[in-house]
């Protein structure tokens, strides 16, 4: 499955665009100014996702790397 293809599920299951994610990121105080904190680590955001989303593990994942900028909306 491709890294968009990810991100569409989580469109299509939760409503939630990659802007989204970004702004319910910020509003958990894991990010700031658009970048992911670096003291935060990918179990609290993973944890936060699957609580506020119900998003499985690895899509969970997949919204972590976004918001670390790992990977990129519209990538393969």
């Amino acid at each position: 499955m491709s890294f968009q293809a990810y991100l569409d599920n989580i469109q299509a299951k939760t409503g939630q665009s990659p802007d989204d994610l970004r702004n319910w990121a910020a509003s958990q105080g894991f990010t700031d100014a658009g970048q992911l904190i670096p003291s935060i680590k990918a179990g609290d955001v993973v944890a936060g996702l699957k609580r506020d989303f119900a998003l499985g593990h690895g899509h969970a994942m997949a919204v972590y790397a976004l918001l670390k900028g790992i990977r990129k909306e519209g990538e393969a």
